[in-house]
């Protein structure tokens, strides 16, 4: 593990500096080569793998369903579809998967449930796809969070995670906006990519693989249109459920 990362266990962290709009848009253009550079993910023995968000990530599952590696827990989208490939491809490892993402759930959210929702599980692997509600609330409910204020959360989340669990291996998904389909329309440009930019600067500082979905989305409309691959610019079909899984697998070596 990097001494940076380790770092940041103990350090208190300072408030973010304001993004220009260069930063944004350059973080755009960075976005979409960043699942080349992205660091890699290995899996080992008895790995206990642990998927964390809101809706995309929940997707129907059973909460009252504990179990690992069940369908009705695990849900019906991309957490599904990568668990199943990982039980298939790495069946002598007995790993152990959960899904404990919650529809609607911003950082706060999480930080009210993350004792008993992931620091409980104590899991080996820790993927965490959070930040569209964050925004949208801003845009539909009246939020007044700030991609400042959002990093700020997530840096303590994060920070809070490794006091605990030092040796977990972390994998940050960005969150993804579909435009012209449904909810994602210009409003959400350029305020959206602040908080797109605040996971990208994350994913760095604490040494995470990330996972580039706004890049994903945007190659796949080369083959079909947005409402082909979600159902309202965020939540997605099944084929968007299978693109997102293999993204996720992307980061696995």
């Amino acid at each position: 593990m990097k001494t940076n990362r380790r770092s940041f266990i103990t350090k208190s962290i300072v408030g973010a500096a304001l993004l220009t709009n260069a930063n944004l848009f350059s973080a755009q253009a960075e976005s979409m080569v960043s699942l080349k550079k992205s660091k890699k993910i290995s899996i080992n023995q008895n790995d206990i793998i642990l998927f964390q968000g809101d809706s995309i990530t929940d997707n129907g599952r059973d909460r009252n369903n504990k179990n690992v590696n069940d369908n009705g827990a695990l849900g019906s989208g991309y957490v599904n579809l990568a668990a199943a490939n990982l039980l298939e491809k790495y069946a002598d490892k007995n790993l152990k998967i959960y899904n404990r993402g919650i529809s609607g759930n911003r950082v706060p959210d999480l930080q009210n449930r993350w004792q008993q929702d992931t620091l409980d599980l104590q899991p080996t692997i820790l993927s965490i796809l959070i930040g569209v509600n964050d925004f949208w609330r801003t845009k539909d409910s009246g939020a007044t969070n700030t991609p400042e204020q959002f990093k700020k959360q997530y840096q303590d989340l994060l920070q809070q995670t490794l006091s605990k669990l030092p040796q977990v291996k972390l994998i940050i998904g960005e969150p993804f906006g579909v435009k012209n389909v449904k909810h994602v329309t210009d409003d959400w440009y350029p305020d959206f990519l602040a908080y797109q930019n605040a996971c990208v600067e994350i994913s760095k500082e604490f040494d995470a693989a990330l996972i580039s979905y706004q890049s994903i989305f945007d190659q796949a409309q080369l083959k079909a249109s947005g409402s082909y691959w979600t159902t309202d610019g965020v939540h997605t079909s099944l084929a968007g459920a299978s693109l997102m899984a293999k993204g996720w697998l992307d980061v696995i070596k």
